[in-house]
């Protein structure tokens, strides 16, 4: 949800690097951005101390902190049964450690957002006093509306501002934030010679022109999948993809195999496929078959790849054969 978000609040000239650290849960983000259609987007799975390479990097960094989950009693009641100070002590130390880790990744007059879905103030008020005296920032206090039932906390320390929302106050679960600015100043990042990408061929491209708009970005291979970068990014992309480990960046057009192009499901939802693809509005009984990996009885369709779509809003690909219709929505989905 916040990788959506901030997605949705940058232009397309930034860059967003969506970072998890387990494994399990990388492809549940691959997932959900995929359905957003970002090209401006880099998916890692890395330890924060894996980030070391990248001082002073990035304008911007969200931190969603492992916390104990006190703030998801009233949606999960599971949550109340794993809660446990020693848990909350715990999570206050693993905070720390990903605080100092990912802090020199900051460039100076950068902003640190630091969040918890734990009302414990071992996780949070304490947590940016100890951001303010261990790694030297500066709070930021925030303009809130006041119609939003959002509350400010103060720090005794530190006069520090942070941000609890509670969910007796206002529409969602127990949240708490604060903002932070990195003061001083950075030496430049120091660019070291990098592993080019695998390109695609002229004839690749060629094969791939009338699926996708390529204008403006360039067409790397990884084996037989095609991914689309922006190529005012392409140089950010590559440094990336030498220093993390990447596991999704811009968009995944397809795979070519034997000559034949196979298009990706994160084609289909994206905003630089060709308006010339054919495309097949469903209704909405055929629409709910379709998005349940159900054969599709749609009557005469001509043979090959084309968009289904409901509303206008793109499902997904079908194959049309002579005797039947594939259904190429993603399993996993």
């Amino acid at each position: 949800g916040k990788s959506t978000l901030i997605q949705s609040l940058i232009s397309n000239n930034s860059l967003l690097v969506s970072n998890e650290v387990i494994k399990t849960r990388v492809s549940i983000l691959e997932e959900n951005m995929t359905r957003w259609g970002a090209a401006n987007l880099v998916i890692t799975n890395n330890d924060p101390k894996d980030f070391a390479s990248l001082k002073g990097y990035f304008d911007l960094i969200v931190i969603d902190a492992p916390c104990s989950g006190s703030g998801l009693f009233r949606r999960d009641r599971e949550a109340i049964e794993y809660w446990s100070e020693a848990n909350v002590q715990l999570c206050h130390q693993r905070q720390e450690r990903i605080l100092a880790d990912i802090y020199p990744v900051l460039k100076s007059g950068g902003t640190l957002i630091y969040s918890t879905c734990s009302y414990s103030k071992e996780e949070d008020e304490d947590i940016v006093d100890w951001i303010i005296e261990e790694l030297d920032a500066e709070n930021i206090r925030l303009k809130i509306d006041a119609n939003y039932g959002i509350i400010e906390t103060g720090s005794d320390k530190h006069n520090a501002y942070s941000y609890r929302f509670w969910p007796d106050k206002l529409k969602g679960e127990g949240f708490f934030l604060s903002c932070l600015r990195k003061p001083g100043e950075d030496n430049p990042l120091q660019a070291k010679s990098q592993r080019s990408p695998a390109f695609a061929s002229k004839k690749e491209i060629d094969i791939i022109d009338r699926w996708a708009v390529l204008a403006g970005r360039k067409l790397v291979k990884n084996q037989e999948r095609v991914y689309a970068w922006p190529e005012h990014l392409s140089k950010e992309f590559n440094f990336l993809l030498n220093q993390l480990r990447v596991v999704y960046s811009g968009t995944i057009l397809g795979a070519i195999l034997r000559e034949k192009f196979v298009p990706d499901h994160a084609l289909a939802m994206s905003s630089i496929k060709n308006a010339s693809v054919n495309r097949i509005e469903l209704t909405y009984e055929q629409a709910i078959a379709y998005l349940k990996r159900k054969d599709l009885s749609i009557g005469n369709v001509q043979k090959g790849w084309q968009l289904v779509t409901f509303e206008n809003h793109t499902l997904g690909w079908i194959n049309a054969l002579s005797n039947r219709i594939n259904n190429y929505y993603p399993k996993e989905l």
